[in-house]
């Protein structure tokens, strides 16, 4: 006989910063800012993968380095959560703490698809 099953599920919260997003149209106009988005939006999700795998392969040196180009490209178009966790990646693994950096990335990896589409839906509505 099954007791009590628990299943947790992950609810992360989504920062987006909209004075970058507006800073960028600002600053390149509405064709030059629509490409850095989508650029952005593409190289993110491609790196968070990668990530992904690197941590499969047991390859922190270049998870490391991957973590960390996530900060300034996510910082770019205004994800803070995506960009704070990415940090939160790179010091677990400066520290050595496998544990937080699995738990860490994990994290980073949800908070990433989150924000990806939450930044392609606003992008959505700027158009």
């Amino acid at each position: 006989m099954v007791a009590n099953i628990l299943t947790v599920v992950h609810k992360e919260n989504v920062r987006l910063d909209p004075g970058k997003l507006s800073d960028l149209y600002n600053e390149l106009g509405e064709t030059g800012a629509e490409d850095v988005v989508c650029r952005a939006i593409e190289e993110l999700a491609v790196r968070l993968t990668h990530c992904e795998r690197l941590w499969r392969q047991n390859d922190i040196v270049n998870l490391r380095k991957s973590a960390r180009s996530l900060i300034a490209i996510s910082d770019q178009v205004g994800m803070s959560a995506m960009s704070s966790i990415a940090g939160d990646v790179t010091q677990a693994i400066d520290s050595e703490d496998y544990a937080a950096v699995a738990a860490t990335l994990f994290r980073l990896i949800r908070v990433g698809e989150r924000s990806l589409t939450a930044i392609w839906d606003q992008h959505d509505l700027t158009i």
